[in-house]
């Protein structure tokens, strides 16, 4: 997806929550509500912070992976559990949170990303760790997975040794 101004996202979801709610499509409905809550909550954050209410699109991204990740750590934990019927549903409801997200960045370009920042940085050692990562989402942020960058660097950092 291209990057999507915060009124046309809001606008989309709307959209699509009203497409949903005359389709009967109840766990699309369930997902569109709660991501326009979030994002709601979100923008009254900010007016009690005394800044813009307007969201930009960053906050957005950051609103909707936030999203995502509470999705998918909660499928894991009913998997565990051996609740396949409610991990189910979470990973419904994650794919349909996906569809509004950027595509995210390959195994390949993060591990190009995570190689270049090793490089700028000079890092040679574990506590190089947090210069490195901090790089690195400076590069990829909203586009990967945080957990899936910080493996990849402490691999990388296990073989400069």
């Amino acid at each position: 997806m291209e990057s999507v101004k915060f009124m046309d996202l809001k606008v989309k979801l709307g959209d699509d929550l009203k497409f949903s709610l005359k389709s009967g499509r109840s766990l699309e409905v369930e997902t569109l509500r709660l991501l326009l809550a979030a994002l709601h909550n979100r923008s009254i954050e900010k007016r009690g912070k005394r800044q813009a209410e307007e969201l930009i699109d960053e906050e957005v991204l950051e609103v909707l992976n936030k999203e995502a990740k509470k999705r998918k750590e909660a499928a894991d934990i009913y998997l565990k559990a051996g609740r396949r019927d409610l991990a189910e549903k979470e990973t419904k409801e994650l794919e349909i949170i996906k569809c509004y997200l950027p595509e995210q960045a390959s195994l390949e370009l993060i591990e190009k990303t995570v190689k270049d920042a090793i490089q700028k940085t000079g890092a040679k050692e574990a506590k190089d760790f947090g210069r490195i990562m901090a790089e690195v989402m400076k590069s990829l942020k909203n586009k990967a997975d945080a957990g899936a960058i910080s493996e990849i660097i402490k691999k990388n950092l296990g073989s400069l040794r």
